[in-house]
């Protein structure tokens, strides 16, 4: 095989994101052929070179594995937690195939979240020129105003650069409502911040779909393998020159409907005991939609 950057062979390996791979390196936790390395670009060869992360030998992965896991909530998007918190990984008992997660879910969010070996898969999906669209389902404290519905749609302010465009829809009304929320980057904490922005705390968050994969029936702490089919229709996702806007476009109004009398018969009536017996029948086939 070509020699390939460190962060990059240690990502195609599922021993972490390129970014964190990045971090093991400067921290001087990888050797090659015994030698410390700590400079990012340095290249090797996994076929041929042995590169050890904290000591453990890596070896070229065989078969690429592609995890969608339903996150609980009070569960931490890391391979281990300095604070000893239950973390993703706890969660993928049976697993044999060592996988790191593909970016990350708050710790008091739940839902939809992607787990992998293949580093350039998980790169891709991250990455922002992908604008992959992911989709949430957010209970708040308190309904949104229309001025502020449209102000959450086209963006805010957001450490000194505005959100990206943003889909938003009410699904559930009440005094604590449900959104579906649905955005193409992922800053931290960027939906707690924009809805505190205007005034409103976040009571629930789940993330309900990612690109074209869904989280589906999983129950929390459940997770599935991705099928090559889902693998491929993501990945074209990610590839796509530009973003169609009607994906953040705001729910169009049903248009208002006006009742009209019926047109009046201009031959003889039919008795009025027909017309009851008739009306009784149409009524029972109608009814509300279910």
């Amino acid at each position: 095989m070509p020699e390939e950057r460190l962060q990059k062979i240690l990502a195609g390996v599922g021993v972490a994101s390129r970014r964190k791979a990045e971090e093991l390196i400067t921290e001087g936790r990888v050797t090659v052929n015994g030698k410390v390395i700590t400079e990012l670009g340095t290249k090797a060869d996994i076929e041929t070179d042995h590169i050890k992360v904290d000591g453990r030998l890596l070896r070229p992965v065989a078969n690429h594995v592609y995890i969608a896991l339903n996150k609980p909530d009070s569960v931490v998007t890391t391979a281990n937690d300095p604070q000893r918190r239950t973390t993703v990984m706890d969660l993928l008992q049976g697993l044999k195939v060592r996988v790191y997660p593909v970016g990350r879910l708050d710790y008091h969010s739940d839902g939809l979240l992607l787990l992998t070996n293949d580093g350039d898969f998980a790169n891709t999906i991250i990455s922002a020129k992908s604008h992959i669209p992911k989709t949430y389902y957010v209970k708040v404290k308190n309904p949104l105003t229309p001025e502020a519905e449209e102000e959450f749609r086209t963006g805010i302010p957001l450490s000194g650069k505005r959100t990206a465009p943003a889909g938003l829809k009410l699904i559930r009304k009440g005094d604590n409502p449900w959104y579906e929320v649905k955005l193409i980057e992922g800053r931290n904490q960027q939906i707690r911040i924009m809805f505190k922005h205007l005034g409103h705390l976040v009571e629930k968050l789940r993330r309900v779909r990612i690109g074209t994969v869904e989280l589906g029936k999983l129950k929390p702490g459940e997770f599935r393998h991705l099928s090559s089919e889902e693998v491929s229709k993501l990945m074209k996702m990610a590839h796509r020159e530009t973003v169609d806007p009607r994906e953040f476009a705001p729910p169009r109004k049903a248009p208002a409907t006006t009742k009209q009398r019926p047109a009046k018969k201009n031959g003889p009536t039919s008795n009025k005991r027909g017309q009851n017996s008739k009306k009784r029948k149409d009524d029972r086939g109608r009814g509300p939609l279910r």
